[in-house]
């Protein structure tokens, strides 16, 4: 036989031989391996990932994550294989199918924060985050159903969608909130990576309901340029994903100094972090973890909680981390009952926001937006009272001067204690209960995250540690550290989940018959 037929008859059966490649669960390294390789093609794969959404989102299990898709996804995919054959990938984020939260101005694509007050606004930009991951080569697959104005940490629902978002790993289970609509997708493989936004709990709480990884960075570190803001005292975007490993691809990108957000001011002058060199076997070796009970310990913490948080230390010891137990932040709970006041920013931030778009958006102020009624029936209270805030400066308000004044108190404190005790890292469980069901209020949420990472201003990431009532609801595991201690935290959180693997994906979102 001649050379050049044997050669592709060899080609030919290295082909056949290799499965059918397909997206579920696939990681952003194997993914990219699989383009540079010519395996597939962007357009296969951003083909596959809408597949699914039509499939699962408003059919089937009818996850109810996503409020729109962009219809440019294939050309934007046809654009990046043309890139790809020509001068090589467009950025560390070649054709990575993103979810984006509702909240994220991007161009092309209505931005609402999930309220029908603000329905057919499209951005004349892109949020700073938004630009980066693009500009990286990412995708913006569709975007994704939020607690309208990030109000409810949760559960996920909003008057431009109508029902709530379901948890793909028991439909019946809320996604906690708000992000709760970009980690049911990222769960269920309707898209590879997402973008969330986090002012109390909204990226770590949904990653913990929904088996995913969530980073929320040290206050300055990521812009909110470009978001819809709840609390600017305390917003934070980031990343959200099925792995550490993605969610690091996605930081690597985003982090960086914005003009647009006077936040970001603090990263001046700091050296870049290479945060892929966490991503090391072995990062929890001698490492010095404490226990932070004050953080989920309370009367309804669930047991079965507990009883797998306990199984995290263990599997943290065993990978050669000192667990210490337990270590408390003293005074605290004086600090907290001497907080007097109310501070609630919200108008102050909301109308900037919508004063920097002038006439392009169809309401120009809070006020408005009451008079519209047109707006979930279960966030009016919160409107209401961010409308009835003083005019002027809330930041000078008793309330806020009062929340100041607690922020720096427990700032110096958690430094104080990790650096007597030689810490690392504090961890604790995401939530102390598991997700409540639809519709239901009145039992115990366990939303553990309002207090620590938010009210300090430092980071940290929630990982998947196991799963509760018959190993159906997923738990998550949050590490949390000094500011500026994303490496750390990282290095961490990869050796946990490395050593753990609890990462599986929802019964209800299985593999399409067919696919590709």
């Amino acid at each position: 036989m001649p050379l050049f037929a044997s050669s592709l008859l060899a080609l030919s059966q290295a082909t056949a031989a290799q499965p059918p490649f397909r997206i579920e669960e696939i990681g952003i390294a194997d993914l990219q391996a699989a383009l540079r390789s010519r395996r597939v093609t962007c357009r296969a794969v951003v083909e596959q990932y809408l597949r699914r959404i039509d499939a699962y989102d408003q059919n089937g299990p009818a996850i109810n994550a996503l409020v729109v898709v962009n219809p440019e996804a294939r050309s934007i995919a046809d654009s990046l294989d043309r890139r790809l054959t020509a001068t090589g990938p467009a950025g560390l984020l070649h054709c990575v199918p993103m979810i984006v939260k509702d909240n994220f101005e991007t161009t092309g694509l209505p931005v609402t924060a999930g309220s029908q007050s603000l329905a057919g606004f499209v951005s004349s930009k892109d949020a700073f985050q938004v630009a980066r991951v693009k500009a990286a080569g990412a995708v913006v697959l569709a975007k994704s159903n939020m607690a309208e104005f990030a109000f409810s940490p949760y559960e996920t629902v909003s008057s431009i969608l109508p029902g709530y978002s379901k948890n793909p790993y028991a439909l019946d289970r809320v996604t906690a909130g708000s992000s709760g609509g970009t980690a049911a997708a990222v769960a269920a493989n309707l898209g590879a990576v997402g973008l969330g936004t986090d002012t109390g709990n909204s990226i770590r709480g949904p990653s913990a309901h929904q088996a995913l990884v969530g980073i929320r960075s040290t206050m300055g570190l990521t812009s909110r340029g470009g978001v819809i803001p709840l609390n600017l005292a305390a917003d934070i975007a980031g990343p959200m994903a099925r792995s550490v490993a993605d969610a690091v691809a996605v930081f690597q990108v985003i982090v960086g100094e914005d003009p647009a957000d006077p936040a970001t001011a603090a990263s001046r002058g700091r050296p870049p972090v290479d945060y892929w060199a966490a991503l090391m076997p072995g990062g929890l070796r001698g490492a010095r973890i404490g226990v932070l009970g004050q953080a989920y310990q309370s009367p309804t913490t669930d047991p079965e909680v507990v009883e797998v948080f306990r199984q995290a230390l263990r599997d943290l010891e065993r990978a050669g981390a000192v667990v210490v137990d337990p270590v408390t932040i003293d005074s605290l709970d004086a600090w907290r009952r001497a907080q007097t006041g109310v501070c609630f920013p919200f108008k102050r931030d909301l109308n900037a926001w919508l004063a920097s778009h002038g006439d392009r958006v169809p309401v120009k102020s809070l006020s408005e937006i009451i008079a519209s009624r047109k707006f979930h029936p279960s966030i009016e209270a919160r409107l209401q009272s961010g409308q009835a805030a003083p005019d002027g400066d809330p930041d000078q308000s008793p309330g806020c001067q009062a929340r100041d004044q607690f922020r720096a108190k427990l700032r110096s404190a958690v430094d104080r204690e990790m650096a007597r005790l030689r810490l690392d890292a504090l961890v604790y469980p995401t939530w102390s209960n598991p997700p409540r069901k639809i519709g239901d209020l009145t039992t115990p949420h366990g939303d553990n995250n309002q207090l620590f990472s938010p009210s300090t201003g430092f980071p940290a990431i929630t990982v998947p540690m196991g799963y509760l009532r018959g190993g159906i609801l997923p738990a998550g595991l949050q590490f949390f550290g000094r500011a500026w201690s994303e490496a750390t935290l990282i290095r961490l959180a990869y050796d946990y989940e490395q050593s753990t693997r609890h990462r599986r994906p929802p019964a209800s979102a299985p593999p399409l018959a067919g696919s590709p």
